[in-house]
């Protein structure tokens, strides 16, 4: 005990402002935009950057791709609306491509 200060008590309550300062500061870094690891900006691929997604149309803009989207997840096929290079693009799964053009054929 140095001049009536308990130095245990003292090194316990310095050891928690540090822990939450630490703390704060990779919940800083965390959640900064543009410099975190989690989050990535959006970027715009190739048809084939898609990995097990293929194309199975190409709507002339995202309103007719949006509805195409929907008339094949009304009959069961996942199906996702992405913009690429080349312009909108629905995409499907591999397994699923010959369904969905044949859905989107019956029209």
């Amino acid at each position: 005990m140095l001049g009536g200060i308990n130095n245990g008590l003292f090194a316990k309550s310095f050891a928690g402002f540090l822990i939450v300062a630490l703390l704060a500061l990779f919940l800083r870094w965390a959640f900064s935009h543009g410099n975190s690891i989690i989050e990535r900006p959006k970027r715009v691929g190739k048809t084939e950057d898609y990995g097990l997604l293929r194309s199975v149309h190409s709507p002339k803009n995202h309103i007719e791709g949006e509805m195409l989207r929907q008339k094949l997840q009304a009959a069961g096929v996942k199906a996702t609306l992405t913009q690429t290079l080349s312009g909108p693009e629905l995409m499907v799964f591999s397994k699923d491509l010959k369904i969905a053009k044949a859905i989107l054929q019956s029209d």
